[in-house]
């Protein structure tokens, strides 16, 4: 029997982070209920290249709601850059009756959405990234099991150190931005943060010898050097015993917090929402604890001011622990 109903698709991009399950489960739940077929694409931009796509059922949404990663898969596609890749995309989106792509990711899948809705494919882009680092929304999706998984682990990294009266160096992901870094030096008490925002990668050994440092523990972003080296600089600077620690993948693992869960799967909702209102070149983003839209130029255009009075509150509370 033929399937006349109106055909969306859900992709997830880039680098994956807790709760995008939830987002997939709210796009194809309420997308289903307003009366469309949706295909799932599989490895993001690369699996619409390569024509990777089947069409979601509820069996495939059926308890994903826990499970961190993302059952389309993902992947980072260079190729997409080109303008023949970004051709080749829409023409096939045509040719499957596809009116709109959901694209759930970073400001990285955006600006591969814009492509897309260059071409004449709508898209509806929702923020998901650990790294909390989008301009256009308060919350990204997969923040708060990410952040809370690295203050977990940096607990019983700190508790160790303490013991053994030692400095440990614990490197957090974040390339480009220090959220979780900024948001674990407080949660954890860590004696100093160091973040891309704030390239003080000289003066940090001065705080250190400021608050006569001797244990505990040193939270560094990626995006500011590897923990291995930092920790060298500390242990003949200060001839105290260093540890590096790397946390790595394990913060983008695990089951989604409540919050990942509840903003994955109403973010999903709400860009099918868009979708059936004939919004075509938007994104989702969280305001003042509010879910609305705007276009996608725009978010694309914006930047994130960093916390600095967090950051100042790292410094003030790392002489007192």
């Amino acid at each position: 029997m033929t399937d006349n109903r109106p055909t969306i698709a859900i992709m997830t991009s880039g680098g994956d982070a807790p709760g995008m399950n939830a987002a997939i489960q709210g796009a194809y739940c309420n997308a289903s209920e307003l009366g469309y077929r949706v295909l799932g694409i599989r490895s993001g931009f690369t699996g619409l290249l390569e024509g990777d796509l089947f069409q979601l059922q509820d069996g495939d949404v059926k308890n994903i709601i826990q499970i961190g990663g993302t059952i389309l898969g993902t992947s980072r596609c260079e190729e997409f850059q080109k303008e023949t890749a970004q051709k080749q995309a829409a023409d096939y989106c045509r040719k499957m009756g596809i009116q709109a792509v959901i694209i759930i990711g970073g400001d990285g899948s955006f600006a591969g959405a814009q492509k897309l809705a260059d071409h004449g494919i709508g898209v509806v882009g929702i923020p998901a990234t650990i790294d909390l680092d989008i301009g256009c929304s308060d919350y990204t999706i997969g923040f708060d099991t990410a952040v809370n998984s690295a203050m977990e682990s940096i607990d019983k990294i700190r508790d160790t150190s303490r013991a053994h009266s030692c400095c440990s160096v614990i490197e957090v992901m974040g390339r480009r931005a220090g959220y979780i870094a900024l948001w674990c030096g407080i949660a954890n008490t860590a004696k100093t943060i160091l973040v891309p925002e704030k390239q003080e990668m000289d003066s940090f050994i001065e705080h250190l010898k400021s608050i006569q440092f001797t244990d505990g523990t040193v939270i560094v972003a990626e995006g500011c050097g590897k923990a291995e080296e930092i920790a060298q600089k500390i242990q003949e600077s200060l001839n105290i015993h260093t540890r590096a620690n790397v946390l790595g993948f394990l913060q983008r693992g695990g089951s989604p917090t409540c919050k990942d869960r509840l903003y994955g799967c109403m973010m999903g909702a709400y860009a099918a929402d868009l979708i059936h209102s004939g919004k075509r070149c938007h994104v989702v983003v969280s305001q003042n604890g509010e879910v609305s839209h705007m276009e996608i130029t725009e978010a694309l255009s914006m930047t994130k001011p960093f916390p600095d009075y967090l950051y100042h509150l790292n410094q003030v509370i790392s002489k007192c622990n």
